[in-house]
């Protein structure tokens, strides 16, 4: 059994509960979240093996980085892990829709799988799920909200005056 150590990282859309071994990052939890999760009891709350997950992530909200590089450990089924993989392929400041994504995994009719798997990513912000969006544009569903969705489109530069008119 794989001991996990969390802490806790602020950031601009709340205080985040990130989950790991020495080796990789498994959570990162928004506060609010329907799947959040809080530490369990066999858990040890500690800084160390979080120092570079914090810096990643301060350099992503000072707009520094775009893309993370972190060791990440990912539990799920093939097609959630395929799912969760691809997500870190969308750049900064650019979108998929869920329909475009099954296209890509070459399962055209998958796009609810997809948002399925999206709704169970455990790594969100790390796997950036909330850079996808319906089919007509619009910001469905998100596992820390949509008003934290449209915090990290915003801070990308998606959400653009002609982006909401659509």
């Amino acid at each position: 059994m794989i001991e996990l150590s969390y802490t806790h990282i602020d950031s601009p859309v709340g205080s985040l509960l990130v989950a790991g071994d020495d080796d990789a990052l498994h959570y990162l939890c928004f506060p609010n979240s329907p799947n959040a999760i809080a530490p369990r009891s066999d858990w040890h709350q500690t800084e160390a093996p979080f120092l570079e997950v914090r810096r990643q992530l301060a350099a992503y909200f000072n707009g520094e980085l775009r893309q993370f590089d972190l060791p990440l450990f990912l539990t799920g089924t093939v097609f959630q892990k395929s799912v969760w993989r691809h997500l870190s392929t969308i750049p900064f400041g650019e979108t998929q829709t869920y329909g475009q994504l099954a296209a890509i995994l070459e399962r055209p009719k998958a796009s609810r799988a997809v948002g399925a798997a999206n709704a169970s990513n455990p790594l969100p912000i790390i796997l950036p799920c909330h850079r996808v969006i319906g089919g007509n544009g619009s910001l469905t569903g998100f596992g820390g909200g949509l008003p934290t969705k449209e915090c990290l489109l915003s801070h990308e530069g998606v959400l653009t005056p002609s982006f909401l008119k659509n």
